[in-house]
């Protein structure tokens, strides 16, 4: 049919030419145009929109957008995921938005939604108890997750991954924050943020045992009111010998002069970090923002280092300390610092005056000027590690662990308040406990910043301000509308 009319057009061109200079057939050719354009652009936009995949999150908090560390642990993926969501069909919708992100942003990473009531067997197989439940598969490993809270289920994420559970251990016996303490003055948010990073914490007595626990990743020393023991140093030099990995959070000494904590100082100097004296002064003005005052320094830049890689958040560190790095070479310890106040902050070494708030730079008093390094890192080999074993028992030159000794990390910041439950809420302080103990326990693909808790936008009005929105609604806005339509109808009259 189609040849025939292309046959008769070519024998009646002239005939075909003529009639487009009509005024109705050109108005047609250019309609036909018109559409054949639009439906050109339409199948256009579709196809391209089909392969992207773009959206807009208006909202304070970025609660509909994945967090960098779901990004971040995505992208390194290097295995297959499966994700098997297991509700009523109905709900499949509730969950694509969520997991479907997941999907995209990784190609290992596979969504597959079964209805509980239509596949009963599949359900029993997982281990499904409830409606609702979204099942994490990777290389044999399953992990459950009954929310769709991004924390909770990058966290299955995490688990599957990783495998294995590692261990947290807060020092405890010499006054330091309690990981388990719910006052102002304690750790349980920081601690249960360890445990969406895949972290079990416990409390080690290290006076009633010879030596750190095997299955320790990190062992934190947070904020020691007394020196600890002879045996404890020998136990904590000896673990770190061993590629162990500590953080130590040192708060300045109070007035009045009380004994150094020399042994656990002298740990710290061997692996080439040493605290300062005084007490750090910031200022700059940026603690005002936050409520406090110059005895609260703020960091918002930051020296490159892994822990603060890409971190853009502030942090506030209440009465902090200086730390720098111990003089002479320590066999290659070299410290390195990731948190600096501002120019306009120093290190007060008259901590009654800081009392008074009446303090200034004095450098012959024996102030030091800022910037101040309040934490610092240092890596190493660890210098008493065994060699790697074969299954015979023998040395296995051949591996690469025995290539490469297992590496010492120590952490010391100059203040152990900013991770407390009063403070942690304050920007960054949060992810910047999170990201130590991560670069620590050599995790470095969930050092980010994570996802945020919704925020409660909730409007609480006394029963006076209810009564006056009441009269408003109901009588002032419906007057002011009636009042201008009589003025309009009396002016034309």
């Amino acid at each position: 049919m189609l040849s025939r009319l292309l046959l008769y057009g070519a024998g009646q061109w002239r005939q075909v030419a003529r009639s487009f200079e009509r005024r109705q057939t050109r108005y047609g050719t250019l309609a036909g145009t018109g559409m054949v354009l639009v439906l050109g652009i339409i199948v256009a936009l579709n196809y391209i929109l089909s392969r992207q995949n773009t959206r807009w999150d208006l909202t304070s908090a970025q609660q509909y957008s994945l967090s960098d560390q779901t990004r971040q642990i995505l992208t390194a993926l290097t295995a297959p995921v499966r994700v098997i969501v297991f509700a009523r069909e109905p709900e499949f919708p509730g969950y694509r938005d969520q997991i479907g992100e997941y999907a995209y942003l990784s190609n290992q990473v596979t969504v597959d939604y079964v209805d509980v009531d239509k596949q009963p067997l599949m359900a029993r197989q997982y281990e499904v108890q409830s409606y609702g439940t979204i099942v994490f598969e990777h290389e044999g490993r399953v992990e459950r997750v009954l929310s769709t809270a991004e924390q909770d289920l990058t966290n299955g994420l995490i688990k599957v991954v990783e495998g294995v559970e590692q261990t947290v251990y807060f020092l405890q016996g010499h006054g330091e924050k309690e990981h388990t303490g719910s006052d102002r003055d304690g750790y349980s948010t920081v601690s249960g943020a360890l445990g969406l990073d895949n972290f079990e914490v416990e409390s080690l007595v290290l006076a009633q045992q010879s030596a750190v626990p095997d299955d320790a990743t990190v062992v934190v020393v947070a904020g020691p009111q007394t020196d600890l023991l002879p045996g404890e140093i020998d136990a904590l030099g000896a673990y770190l010998d061993q590629g162990g990995k500590l953080l130590v959070l040192i708060d300045p000494a109070p007035a009045g002069d009380p004994p150094a904590p020399e042994g656990l100082l002298g740990v710290l100097r061997a692996w080439g970090i040493e605290p300062g004296p005084g007490v750090v002064v910031d200022a700059s003005g940026m603690g005002q923002l936050l409520g406090a005052d110059a005895s609260v320094p703020v960091v918002a830049n930051y020296p490159f280092h892994p822990i603060t890689d890409r971190f853009n958040l502030l942090t506030a560190y209440p009465l902090a300390r200086s730390v720098h790095a111990a003089p002479g070479s320590l066999d290659g310890r070299v410290a390195q610092s990731f948190l600096e106040t501002s120019a306009q902050s120093w290190s007060e070494a008259d901590i009654e005056a800081l009392a008074t708030g009446q303090v200034e730079l004095n450098e012959e008093a024996g102030d030091q000027p800022g910037p101040v390094a309040i934490g610092m890192a240092v890596s190493a080999p660890a210098p008493s590690a065994e060699p790697a074993v074969s299954e015979t028992g023998a040395p296995n030159d051949d591996d690469e662990a025995a290539a490469a000794p297992p590496e010492t990390r120590l952490v010391v910041i100059g203040d152990s308040d900013f991770a407390t439950n009063g403070v942690v809420g304050i920007q960054g302080n949060r992810d910047m406990f999170l990201n130590t103990i991560n670069w620590l326990a050599q995790q470095e693909d969930l050092i980010s910043i994570r996802a945020r808790e919704p925020e409660d936008r909730r409007l609480t009005l006394t029963a006076d301000q209810q009564r006056r929105v009441f009269v408003l609604s109901l009588f002032l806005v419906p007057g002011i509308v009636l009042g201008t339509g009589v003025y309009t109808w009396w002016r034309r009259r």
